[in-house]
């Protein structure tokens, strides 16, 4: 055990040479439930490697990001949205030389809590749950409550933070109701997010004939560019540059406090991206067939399993003894196919 832990300080030591302004392993606010230093890892590999091998990650590959049940192979699904996010932001992180694990953990995790379908589903919840549902919240909730049969994951302080805080609504991008991250790590993944699906959802919408790559916003192609890949590297190559403390253009002084941004050209080619993604596409998809019956199912197994909560698995009936709050944590951790199946086996598609 003596030389992993001299691996583990090893790594630390390199997270030395980070920026200033990075979140060192070292300086973690910790863990609720106090645990020994992890061997040969940090403290952030360890929570990125509990949130990548947990049931709630694997359920992502079966759940909506914009299109259900989509008649193609190549579409995405919640699950490679968050891959996405995690490359995009492990790029920005890296480049400004800011804490990569930890950036990593809080993208794998930052969606654990969406619902089957998408946002048709979330919205139901949101509807049905006293105080309404919110996903990065449900996210928060499954590491901390839910997952490891009840037992949740433990995570340090700094990891829940980012999955907590990565939700816009939709506030204006980097607006004043942006809202607050304690980390730049969470901030990275914050933008991160926005440019893998305003990218990759209008990249499924061509595809799927909803819109054309003519119908996108002419002046905000103009900033970020033609095709998915080069807005990417726009969006991305813009935060590097119009964060990045020291630089050609701008000298940060030592100890001196930075956030992660756009410049104002970029952020408005992004919102006005975002609009037209809203308006479009998903305010369009929430209108369709498919999206109605959505609905249906997950209001109609919340309805059963309200009346039949000795039906739900035990590790839901442990935390208080709030009946929604078991139903609605069951219903939003299933996948659009266990949904769908678990309906037509309880008889609930014709209600």
């Amino acid at each position: 055990m003596g030389e992993a832990r001299h691996v583990r300080e090893l790594i630390e030591e390199k997270e030395e040479g980070l920026s200033p302004f990075a979140c060192r392993s070292v300086q973690t606010r910790g863990r609720e439930r106090y645990e020994d230093p992890p061997s040969v890892r940090t403290e952030f590999q360890r929570d990125r490697d509990r949130i990548l091998h947990c049931k709630s990650f694997r359920r992502l590959k079966h759940k909506t990001q914009v299109f259900i049940a989509p008649a193609g192979d190549h579409y995405r699904t919640r699950l490679t949205h968050t891959l996405e996010v995690s490359q995009i932001a492990r790029t920005i992180a890296r480049a400004l030389n800011l804490n990569e694990d930890l950036t990593e953990a809080i993208s794998l995790g930052h969606d654990l809590g969406h619902t089957p379908f998408g946002h048709i589903g979330e919205d139901v919840l949101n509807e049905l749950a006293p105080g309404g549902f919110h996903h990065n919240e449900q996210s928060l909730r499954i590491v901390e409550l839910l997952e490891n049969d009840g037992k949740g994951l433990n995570l340090t302080w700094e990891v829940r933070n980012g999955i907590v805080s990565h939700s816009k609504s939709r506030a204006p991008v980097l607006g004043e109701d942006w809202g607050a991250v304690g980390t730049l790590e969470g901030e990275v993944v914050k933008l991160a997010d926005i440019i893998a699906y305003l990218n990759h959802d209008s990249d499924d919408a061509i595809r799927a004939g909803i819109i054309t790559e003519n119908d996108l916003p002419e002046k905000a192609v103009k900033v970020l560019g033609t095709t998915p890949s080069r807005r990417i590297d726009t969006m991305v190559t813009d935060v590097i540059f119009t964060s990045w403390p020291v630089s050609g253009r701008v000298k940060a002084k030592a100890g001196e406090p930075f956030g992660i941004s756009m410049s104002e050209p970029v952020r408005r080619a992004t919102g006005a991206m975002r609009d037209f993604m809203f308006t479009n596409v998903y305010e369009v998809q929430s209108a369709l067939a498919a999206a109605a019956r959505a609905k249906i199912i997950v209001n109609n197994l919340f309805q059963y399993y309200l009346q039949n909560t000795g039906e739900l698995p035990p590790e839901y009936r442990i935390h208080g003894d709030n009946k929604i709050r078991w139903v609605i944590d069951y219903v939003a951790g299933m996948t659009d196919q266990f949904a769908e199946n678990i309906a037509r086996k309880l008889s609930l598609l014709d209600r």
